[in-house]
């Protein structure tokens, strides 16, 4: 997969089909979208995935959160086959472009035999551009536009708005269905204060970028990827309240029957479910007893709803 991202002077040469969208999250209804750039890439056409590198809305809400930071979005669309992801900055020229404008510099750049979009994609200066524009200038660009409904599910749009709501609660289980997967964070392990280890439960610690939407602080049951492998553990989200607190908000995973130094490496950990709220403790001792009911939970409910000998 090409990832171009950085520049609006951005050309690919072979005849392509086109999805327009934030893609935040990557969830159901996204992928409901690919699949409609799967058929055309049977007719010899290249996928093509046109994003954006902030969401719209971040610039006009303060502390706006993220599903997925671009690095996250950029190893989903590359795990789904994609062959080129075009990240387009989202600049003052570009944010002024009307629809017209905007169709134009997409075609001059990419021979694009067939454009993808939603029916609630908007685009062009102040959003007025939609399904209707796509429509309309297809047969003077010379492209076939495709105008796909929104997927649905419980009645309800399957949105990244409804699954942000869904994790913000601690919905995991609902939140991960929503998404087709678990929901995630790629992170560098980075040294902790190793009270964990002077515990018995050794944990690996990350710090997320501010940009990434955490469930609550809590404890949660989770799965973490290491370098290709899969292990099931219990994970906190939180700022340690226990050992003075003031800490930044740090997510501490205690693996099971994992034993290995992996400072500095990057690893995923996927939220399975919500176990607790994160509480204070009244003492070193209080904690660890805790933490060990936490281990027995979380086995208990991997075991029985995720995998087998967890």
């Amino acid at each position: 997969m090409e990832y171009i991202k950085d520049t609006l002077n951005f050309h690919i040469k072979e005849l392509s089909a086109v999805t327009l969208g934030k893609f935040d999250g990557l969830h159901l209804g996204h992928k409901y979208l690919i699949r409609e750039l799967e058929k055309s890439r049977a007719q010899g056409h290249k996928s093509v995935i046109f994003t954006f590198d902030v969401p719209p809305r971040s610039l006009e809400e303060d502390n706006y959160k993220v599903l997925l930071t671009n690095r996250e979005k950029e190893q989903i669309f590359a795990d789904a086959g994609i062959d080129y992801v075009i990240e387009c900055p989202f600049t003052e020229e570009f944010k002024n472009m009307t629809p017209g404008e905007f169709l134009k510099m997409l075609t001059d750049r990419i021979p694009v035999r067939e454009i993808v979009a939603g029916t609630d994609f908007r685009f062009g200066k102040n959003r007025s551009g939609g399904p209707d524009e796509l429509l309309h200038f297809a047969p003077k660009l010379g492209y076939r536009a495709v105008i796909v409904d929104k997927m649905q599910s419980g009645g309800r749009d399957v949105s990244s708005t409804r699954i942000r709501e869904e994790i913000v609660q601690g919905h995991m289980e609902e939140a991960n269905r929503l998404l087709g997967y678990p929901y995630f964070l790629d992170a560098s392990v980075v040294h902790g204060n190793e009270l964990g280890r002077t515990l018995g439960f050794p944990t690996v610690n990350q710090r997320p970028s501010e940009k990434k939407l955490l469930p609550p602080n809590g404890v949660y049951t989770s799965s973490v990827t290491v370098g290709g492998e899969s292990f099931y553990g219990v994970t906190n989200i939180g700022n340690k309240p226990t050992v003075g607190g003031g800490y930044p908000t740090g997510v501490e995973t205690y693996i099971f029957d994992f034993d290995r130094q992996i400072y500095d490496r990057e690893i995923r950990v996927s939220f399975l479910s919500f176990l607790r709220p994160e509480r204070k403790f009244t003492s070193v001792e209080e904690l660890r007893a805790q933490i060990e009911r936490d281990r027995r939970a979380a086995r208990e409910l991997i075991s029985s709803n995720f995998a087998k000998n967890a």
